[in-house]
C-alpha cells in the first residue's frame, strides 16, 4: 500500500473502513484507533515480582501495570527460545506452522500478515526500538534501533562512553559480572531503548502509533551497575528450590547441557547466589525504565487511549537444576512467561485462570483496533476478556508449547555434533557456548497445560505427566501412577486437539475455511 493511500485510510474511521469494506469494526470505537505499546523483556522468568509471589521488589512499575490491567499467571510462550517464540508474537501463529523452529532460521517465517503489516494497512506509525530477533527489517517499519545483547544502535557520531559500554559488554561475552558494570545505567541497553521509544511516541504526534520496545536483558550477559549490583546482595536472595540433585530424574538433554556449562565457565554453578543477584537486579533496572516510558504516556496524554503489553518471550532457569540461560526441553521455568496488559478499554480484574499464549497477542490486537484477524492465525483473542465481556471458559481451559528442531534426539551414546558455542569478541573474551545447539534441540517435543496437570510428548515416544501444583519442577513423571490414570486420557485428547487445531490453514486457494470468530473453537 502507498503511503497517500495510507494517509488516506489513517483518516478514516473504524465504521467508514468497515462499509468501504477494508476491515470489520470489533474493538475500535468509531472514530478512534488506540496506540499500541509492547513492551518485551528477553528471558524472563515468570514468579519473580512481588505481586506474583516473590518475596524481593524486583518490578514496582509492572506490579503497578498488572493492578490497573489484566494479569495472566497462566501465560505460555509458544516455544521456549528467542526466534520462534517472537515470531509467533507478530504472527499468532505456532512454530511449526511460521516453520520457524530455530534462532538461525528467522528469514524462513510463513505468515499471511504479521502485526506491522496489519497496522500499517490502517495508517498506524510502527517502530522498534530494541531487540528485534525475528523475520522483520528496517523496511518493514517508521522506526529502526535495533540492539542486540552486546551492542545495539549509536547516534552518529557515536559518544565514547558507548562505544567504550559496548566493547566491555563484548568483553563480558554472555558471563557473569563478579563487579558492577563500571558504566551508568544511561549507557545500558534498557535506558537508551526508552530514549529512543520516547521520541517516536513524540514525533507521532496525533497518528497511532505501534511499538515494539524490546529489551535484550534479563538475557545473558548477568551484569548491572550499580545502584542494582547492590540491590539484592547475594547472600539476601532466596535459596534455589533445586540444584543439580534434580538433574538425576532429567533427561539426556539436561546432563549434558550441565557438562557444557561447566566445561565453558569452570565452577560457575558455585557462583549461583552472584549470578541470581545481577538477574534480580537486571529486572529492576528494566521495570526502571518501563516506569519512565509510561510515565511519559501519561504526562503526553497518550496514556488514556494506548493498550500497553508487557511480556517476555521465555523463561530462564535462574540457576535452578544446576542451570543457567535456557535450552533443556519443556519445563515450567522455561515455558511460562509473564504477561500484562493495561490501557485503553482494558478493565481492571483479578488474576484470570485462563490459559494464555504469546500467540495470541496479533488476534487479540486485531479486534482492539478493528481489524480483520489475518487468515493463518492460530491464537484466540483475548479482547472480549480483557474489555470485560462474556468469554467460552472452556477455550481457555488449556494451552500448548513445543520445542525441537526436528530429526532424532541424540543420546548418551551416539557421537555428538561439535560444539557451536565459542568465545566470541575480543581475544581476551570470556568463552561462552550456544545453549541452543543441536543436541539440546534435537527431535521434537510437544506440551499441554491443563488445570493443575501438565503432559509432555515427544516425536520418538517418551511420554511425561506432571501435577505441576505439587510438584513444579516437574520431578516426579506420573505416567504410570495411578493418580494420574483418571486425567491422562483428558491430557492426550487435549493435545490432539491442539495439534489438530494448530494445523496450518495456509496457503489461501480457491476455497476459503469457516472462520472461527475470536479464535475461538469452544462456544
Amino acid at each position: 500500500m502507498d503511503c497517500n493511500r495510507r494517509d488516506i485510510l489513517k483518516s478514516l474511521p473504524a465504521a467508514a473502513l468497515a462499509k468501504a469494506g477494508q476491515v470489520p469494526v470489533r474493538g475500535a470505537a468509531s472514530g478512534e484507533r488506540p496506540n499500541i505499546l509492547i513492551v518485551m523483556s528477553d528471558q524472563q522468568r515468570a514468579g519473580l515480582t512481588r505481586a506474583s509471589g516473590f518475596p524481593l521488589d524486583t518490578m514496582p512499575a509492572v506490579d503497578g501495570m498488572s493492578a490497573r490491567g489484566v494479569n495472566f499467571d497462566r501465560a505460555y510462550t509458544t516455544a521456549p527460545l528467542c526466534v520462534p517464540a517472537r515470531i509467533s508474537l507478530l504472527t499468532g501463529r505456532w512454530p511449526h506452522a511460521h516453520r520457524v523452529r530455530q534462532n538461525s532460521a528467522a528469514n524462513a517465517a510463513v505468515f499471511e500478515k504479521d502485526l506491522f503489516h496489519v497496522c500499517r494497512d490502517l495508517g498506524y506509525r510502527t517502530g522498534l526500538s530494541g531487540k528485534n530477533h525475528s523475520h522483520v527489517n528496517a523496511s518493514r517499519v517508521d522506526l529502526w534501533r535495533p540492539f542486540s545483547h552486546l551492542d545495539g544502535w549509536l547516534p552518529d557520531p557515536a559518544p565514547k562512553e558507548l562505544v567504550a559500554f559496548e566493547q566491555w559488554m563484548k568483553h563480558l561475552n554472555h558471563g557473569t559480572g563478579q563487579e558492577a558494570t563500571p558504566f551508568p545505567v544511561e549507557t545500558q541497553f534498557p535506558h537508551r531503548i526508552v530514549s529512543s521509544a520516547i521520541e517516536f511516541i513524540d514525533s507521532a504526534k496525533n497518528d497511532p502509533f505501534a511499538l515494539w520496545v524490546s529489551f535484550p536483558e534479563p538475557h545473558n550477559p548477568y551484569q548491572v551497575p550499580k545502584p542494582y549490583f547492590d540491590m539484592f546482595p547475594p547472600d539476601t536472595v532466596p535459596p534455589r528450590d533445586v540444584g543439580l540433585e534434580a538433574l538425576a530424574s532429567k533427561s539426556f538433554r539436561w546432563r549434558w547441557l550441565r557438562q557444557l556449562e561447566e566445561r565453558t565457565y569452570p565452577g560457575y554453578a558455585d557462583r549461583w547466589r552472584r549470578t541470581r543477584s545481577n538477574y534480580l537486579g537486571m529486572l529492576r533496572m528494566i521495570d526502571d525504565q518501563v516506569g519512565r516510558l509510561l510515565g511519559h504516556l501519561e504526562t503526553s496524554g497518550k496514556a488514556r487511549n494506548t493498550i500497553v503489553l508487557y511480556l517476555a518471550d521465555h523463561g530462564d532457569f535462574f540457576c535452578d537444576y544446576g542451570l543457567e540461560r535456557k535450552g533443556a526441553e519443556l519445563p515450567e521455568v522455561l515455558t511460562r512467561i509473564p504477561m500484562t496488559w493495561s490501557g485503553w478499554h482494558v478493565q481492571p480484574q483479578s488474576k484470570l485462570p485462563a490459559f494464555v499464549s504469546t500467540a495470541d497477542v496479533l488476534p487479540t490486537l486485531c479486534e482492539a483496533i478493528g481489524a480483520e484477524i489475518p487468515l493463518g492465525s492460530q491464537g484466540r483473542s483475548l479482547w472480549p476478556m480483557l474489555t470485560g465481556q462474556p468469554y467460552p471458559q472452556r477455550e481457555f481451559e488449556s494451552t500448548y508449547s513445543e520445542v525441537g528442531f526436528g530429526g532424532l534426539s541424540y543420546g548418551p551414546g551416539d557421537v555428538l555434533p561439535p560444539n557451536s558455542g565459542r568465545g566470541r569478541g575480543t581475544a581476551e573474551a570470556i568463552p561462552t557456548y550456544d545453549e541452543l545447539n543441536s543436541v539440546t534441540q534435537s527431535g521434537t517435543m510437544k506440551m499441554v497445560r491443563m488445570g493443575d496437570w501438565k503432559l509432555v510428548f515427544d516425536s520418538e515416544g517418551t511420554s511425561e505427566i506432571y501435577n505441576v501444583v505439587r510438584d513444579p519442577y516437574e520431578l516426579k513423571n506420573l505416567w504410570t501412577a495411578p493418580e494420574a490414570a483418571e486425567i491422562k486420557p483428558q491430557l492426550l485428547a487435549e493435545l490432539l486437539r491442539w495439534t489438530m487445531r494448530t494445523q496450518d490453514d495456509l496457503p489461501k486457494a480457491d476455497y476459503t475455511p469457516k472462520r472461527a470468530p475470536h479464535g475461538w473453537f469452544a462456544s
